[in-house]
């Protein structure tokens, strides 16, 4: 088996391992893998990257909960593309709802 040679440009990226601690219990570790530059990639940057895929995860998971994301039974890519867009929507519409603004709080 040969190894594989990678071009200059694929050379300019580089596969990383974020792995981040829970505060609320230092033995919980969460693994992220991640491609990115060699250049201009510092820890803050991974920092932040974290912390949106922590808040997609979680409007993922309350769409699932309130919108039925993951309800579908489909056979063809077109027909789970139109039921996944109308559950974050939907999902996006509820949320919006809720906001203290449309409240007329602040």
């Amino acid at each position: 088996m040969g190894r594989l040679q990678l071009t200059a440009e694929e050379q300019a990226w580089g596969h990383w391992l974020v792995v981040r601690q829970s505060l609320d219990d230092p033995s919980e570790l969460a693994y992220y893998g991640a491609f990115a530059p060699w250049d201009g990639t510092t820890l803050e940057t991974w920092v932040q990257g974290a912390e949106r895929r922590w808040a997609i995860e979680v409007g993922f998971a309350a769409a699932k909960q309130e919108c039925g994301l993951d309800e579908y039974e489909v056979r063809t890519w077109d027909a789970w593309h139109r039921h996944l867009s109308l559950a974050l929507l939907a999902h996006a519409f509820l949320v919006a709802l809720s906001t203290p603004a449309n409240k007329g709080e602040r």
